[in-house]
């Protein structure tokens, strides 16, 4: 069996056991952190994705993002990272957040929706949405055995992998249309374990 099929069949017998040990629960309220240096990814929009997806906590399911009634597809390049949230994590409106939890990017195979992945955060990006700051935080699958590039900081990132970081800022950049989304800075992985502990819900 070669590498591919066995991290396609290991990541849909995780995402099928995690699935039933979190059957019926809220996703928003499983743990946010693992460890001191790991926490959970709810995978919204697996890699390799353009419908966009979203979960919604109140019926515990993951819907399409309608925009003017229809499914919204992203009208571009799909999604480059397995995109989703961080549970137990809320950014509410009055410290300005924007009213749901922390969105993180997961750089590694496709995963599927509803996996909840024990993850590494590498990084963030900041981008400007609409007016309003809006943080990504970059993270990695903390077995080694699963990780596609071997970088467990931004460090790394940035010596390593500097095409990946140019990637994803133009992907944001590019993914609503021109002019959309203006791209403000990246941040470090203590940056970005204390974004996350700022929202911890």
């Amino acid at each position: 069996m070669n590498k591919l099929k066995f991290l396609i069949y290991f990541f849909l017998i995780v995402g099928l056991l995690l699935f039933l040990k979190f059957k019926g629960k809220n996703y928003y309220k499983i743990p946010t952190y693992n460890t001191a240096t790991t926490i959970n990814a709810v995978i919204e929009i697996p890699a390799g994705t353009n419908l966009k997806t979203e979960y919604n906590p109140s019926t515990n399911k993951f819907n399409t993002d309608p925009k003017n009634r229809k499914t919204r597809i992203i009208n571009f390049l799909p999604y480059p990272a397995n995109y989703g949230f961080i549970p137990s994590t809320l950014m509410d409106t009055i410290r300005g957040g924007d009213g749901d939890a922390l969105d993180i990017l997961v750089i590694s195979e496709h995963v599927p929706m509803k996996t909840v992945l024990e993850v590494i955060p590498i990084g963030i990006i900041v981008l400007r949405d609409r007016g309003e700051i809006d943080n990504k935080i970059l993270a990695v699958p903390a077995d080694k055995d699963f990780q596609i590039i071997s970088a467990t900081s931004f460090k790394d990132l940035e010596n390593d992998y500097p095409e990946l970081l140019n990637i994803i800022q133009r992907w944001y950049l590019s993914y609503k249309g021109p002019g959309k989304i203006e791209f403000i800075d990246w941040k470090d992985e203590k940056a970005a374990m204390k974004e996350i502990q700022k929202w911890v819900n």
